[in-house]
């Protein structure tokens, strides 16, 4: 015998062998078995997926011998005859061919004669979407009042080419593409047939690269069986259907997450001088991270995956997170559409592979909004206005007072009664104008300051002088009246030491240390009052150690900095 091609040799010959169809097998059987038969059907769907297999099933089920029957018996000469396609009731058109008035005119002319030796005359117009506007009006009144014996099947890949009076007429049935794991079955049979032996995962590429259509899953695999030698292995089909597999791209994206772009495009420039096409890289590409975006979302169900989960590279699913792992995915669609009118796709690529490898410095629209939205309150608190406290009027000013005493202890913020009656009122925040006295008010005010001590005498009582420490706290608890400057500066001093009649002391900033030595006489008074005789005082100037204290980083920086990505530097 001739040798015949897969996709003919396995065409379904009944409604059980429709694969992915079953809604449409079972209506129509359905409607076989309660006589409820319709005189114009209108199948739609993509190529491949048995429009036309199923519209000649329907035509032996309705003129079986043994019928109107779901079970065409496929022995009679009517189902031998439809089988064959040399039945004079079945008729056959292919609408792309037969697309003006003059042929619906011959369709009107012979429907006026019943059926040679079958029950039922049957059409059978094969993309009917090429039919012209004409032709279409020409068949509508047809196809809605047929003869009792005529029966219309329409078939088309474009059902929104179909005008609507046309789809009003008829029953309309939808095909679907065929899951990759109903098409990997037909091709192990298909092979077992033959004797072939086949790996699964390249039946599965083949099924993959069919996308639903069992027609291109046939042909494609005639096509790799002719050249493999009785075994079909992924390697040999790799080269001949230009693939990528999952472990080439786990290499590739891997470079990527590690921002190693010049291993990346080297690994690129070996994949494309392989002979892999730049369309089909793209798509494999692209069908790799949406996986690698299903794994992330919890899914990890073989058939949407197409392959196991555990192939997938763990580097690059901890690497970019959901966000980054779709930005990925959109350059990779956006590359698709880009590269049929670059000036050269291969520069197209080249460049979406460069910008993966900064991939995760991408921050997306979501994650600024949210970092705004956590810097906010703080920026709100920070230049939020503060209440000034309301002061004694007229308190007299101390112009004589010792400069220290003016530089340790803040002049208060003068409050205005406009502020605290009228809320509306706004106050910057900034400086006052100083206050202009007259020189009468001068003069009394310094009349009135003559009264006031110009130091205070201290008197250390209840002092352990064994500890050199408590005295230092006696000391500081006494200058913070009269000098809060000179005490503040005390306070950060270390390792105090008495050793006879001098007293040293260690500070860490030399500002600091240069103000306490300046005051050392006031402090060396103090020691020799407490002690009892002459100490001399004297300050040494040791600069910290960086290592000995990590500096806490405030909880706004920390943010700001998770959220951005960023780094902090200390400045000199």
């Amino acid at each position: 015998m001739a040798y015949e091609v897969t996709a003919t040799r396995r065409r379904p010959q009944n409604f059980d062998n429709l694969i992915g169809q079953e809604f449409v097998a079972e209506t129509l059987k359905n409607s076989i078995q309660s006589k409820k038969i319709a005189h114009a059907y209108l199948f739609s769907g993509p190529r491949g997926c048995g429009k036309t297999s199923t519209a000649r099933i329907l035509a032996k089920a309705l003129n079986c011998q043994k019928g109107p029957t779901a079970f065409p018996c496929g022995e009679c000469a009517a189902c031998k005859e439809i089988t064959a396609g040399s039945s004079l009731d079945v008729i056959e058109i292919d609408g792309a061919s037969n697309t003006s008035v003059n042929d619906v005119r011959q369709i009107k002319d012979e429907v006026l004669f019943p059926p040679n030796s079958c029950r039922y005359k049957i059409y059978i117009i094969d993309e009917v979407h090429m039919l012209s506007t004409s032709a279409f009006n020409a068949l509508l009144k047809t196809i809605e009042e047929p003869p009792p014996y005529c029966i219309f099947i329409f078939a088309t890949t474009e059902i929104q080419k179909v005008p609507a009076t046309i789809k009003s007429r008829c029953q309309q049935f939808n095909f679907r593409l065929v899951p990759i794991e109903k098409v990997k079955q037909q091709l192990a049979e298909a092979a077992n047939e033959l004797g072939i032996k086949a790996e699964d995962e390249a039946l599965y590429w083949i099924a993959r690269e069919s996308t639903g259509s069992m027609r291109d899953s046939y042909t494609l695999f005639d096509q790799v069986a002719a050249f493999s030698g009785g075994e079909i292995t992924y390697e040999k089909i790799r080269d001949k259907l230009g693939l990528v597999g999952v472990d080439c791209l786990n290499e590739i994206f891997g470079f990527c997450v590690k921002k190693d772009s010049e291993n990346a495009l080297l690994k690129l420039d070996e994949y494309l001088q392989n002979g892999v096409s730049i369309e089909q890289l793209i798509s494999n590409c692209a069908d790799y991270l949406r996986s690698i975006l299903l794994i992330k979302s919890g899914v990890k169900k073989e058939s949407l995956l197409g392959q196991s989960a555990d192939r997938f590279s763990k580097e690059v699913l901890d690497s970019w997170n959901s966000m980054q792992t779709e930005r990925a995915l959109g350059i990779f669609m956006q590359l698709y559409r880009d590269v049929r009118y670059s000036l050269s796709p291969r520069y197209e690529f080249e460049l979406a592979v460069s910008r993966l490898c900064w991939l995760k410095d991408y921050v997306s629209a979501a994650e600024v909004k949210k970092a705004i939205d956590a810097v906010k309150p703080i920026l709100a608190n920070s230049s939020s206005q503060r209440k000034i406290p309301a002061e004694k009027k007229n308190e007299p000013v101390n112009i004589n007072a010792p400069r220290n005493s003016f530089l340790s202890v803040p002049a208060p913020i003068p409050t205005f009664s406009a502020l605290e009656e009228d809320e509306d009122s706004s106050y910057d925040g900034g400086a006052e104008p100083p206050e202009k006295f007259s020189a009468e008010a001068e003069t009394k005010s310094l009349e009135q300051n003559q009264d006031i001590p110009q130091q205070k005498e201290f008197v250390a009582k209840n002092v352990d002088t064994s500890d050199i420490e408590k005295v230092k706290d006696a000391m500081i608890s006494d200058f913070s009246i009269d000098d809060a400057l000179l005490a503040s500066s005390l306070m950060q001093t270390k390792e105090w030491k008495l050793e006879e009649n001098k007293a040293n002391a260690i500070s860490e900033n030399q500002f600091e240390q240069m103000q306490i030595q300046q005051q050392a006489f006031k402090i060396s008074e103090y020691l020799s009052k407490i002690y009892g005789r002459t100490i001399s005082f004297e300050i040494q100037f040791v600069p910290k150690k960086v290592e000995e204290k990590k500096q806490e980083i405030p909880t706004e920086v920390k943010i700001l900095r998770d959220v951005f990505k960023g780094t902090i530097t200390v400045g000199a």
